[in-house]
């Protein structure tokens, strides 16, 4: 079962509209999905985090922390 996150994150998608992000595989999915910038320094880092939480080789919690702050600098949380 994948990892989830003690606190979903809210973000507003600009194709979805309003999504709850609850763990990091759902943070990966939206980050290749729906993400604005693909380019940026704060996506780069939530995908590898977020990539590395699904393998087990980082902690669900921290891939969370890096995954707010980048919506933080995408203008995408509510």
């Amino acid at each position: 079962m994948p990892a989830r996150w003690k606190e979903p994150v809210k973000i507003t998608a600009p194709l979805s509209g309003d999504v709850r992000v609850d763990g990091p595989f759902a943070a990966l999915v939206f980050l290749m999905d729906e993400w604005p910038d693909l380019r940026g320094a704060g996506y780069v880092r939530a995908r590898s985090l977020c990539r590395a939480a699904v393998a087990g080789r980082k902690d669900a919690e921290e891939a969370r922390e890096i995954f707010v702050i980048a919506a933080k600098e995408a203008n995408l949380l509510h």
